[in-house]
């Protein structure tokens, strides 16, 4: 299963009809693709060309941008969910993407690779080098993740930024692509880390 499309079921479990969204890092625009199956109201952001490119033939509205360098185009509460799926942790400034998020939606949902999950674990203690697996597929030295996250670690910006958690659905991804929700120490057991949010 490619990464973009980790976790995509339940990103559409969570968000209801007729609401208006905002997928940033959308990539080709799969999501926003799904998303509008539910009559959903989407729209992209992508940094790159070919993805951009690929959206628009798609028939989807995306623009060109560098999410680190902020959401200014857009008003407060603007959309009623803001998506960074598999996004925050190749930004520059996750913090300030994050702040800027919860500005602009009512509810954000973001979903990120669990570092602490035990196989990066086992793999740095047995072999003492950076993992290549199916939770991080590149080498240290081509791998676009910026900041390294774990569960535990949103769990703790929470405070910090004083945003309010609303659901938790931390997951590993099953063989037939479904994400499998884990709920004993998801933080060492869950492959990918999913987290609803809002502004307190």
């Amino acid at each position: 299963m490619e990464l973009m499309t980790v976790g995509y079921d339940l990103v559409i479990d969570e968000v209801p009809e007729n609401s208006k969204v905002l997928d940033l890092g959308c990539g080709d625009g799969s999501l926003l693709i799904k998303l509008q199956e539910k009559k959903v109201k989407g729209y992209g952001v992508e940094i790159s060309e070919a993805g951009v490119s690929l959206c628009l033939e798609k028939g989807l509205y995306c623009y060109q941008a560098d999410i680190d360098d902020g959401l200014s185009d857009y008003k407060d509460d603007s959309f009623d969910y803001v998506i960074l799926n598999q996004t925050i942790h190749n930004t520059k400034r996750p913090d300030y993407v994050i702040t800027e998020v919860l500005r602009i939606g009512k509810k954000s949902i973001i979903s990120f690779p669990n570092f602490a999950h035990i196989s990066t674990r086992l793999y740095l203690m047995f072999k003492g080098t950076m993992p290549v697996n199916k939770l991080l597929p590149y080498e240290w030295y081509e791998s676009p993740n910026i900041h390294h996250l774990t569960i535990s670690d949103m769990e703790g910006m929470s405070e910090k930024f004083s945003f309010n958690i609303i659901s938790e659905k931390n997951f590993s991804s099953s063989k037939d692509g479904k994400s499998k929700i884990v709920h004993i120490l998801p933080n060492l057991f869950a492959q990918y880390g999913f987290f609803v949010i809002e502004k307190n």
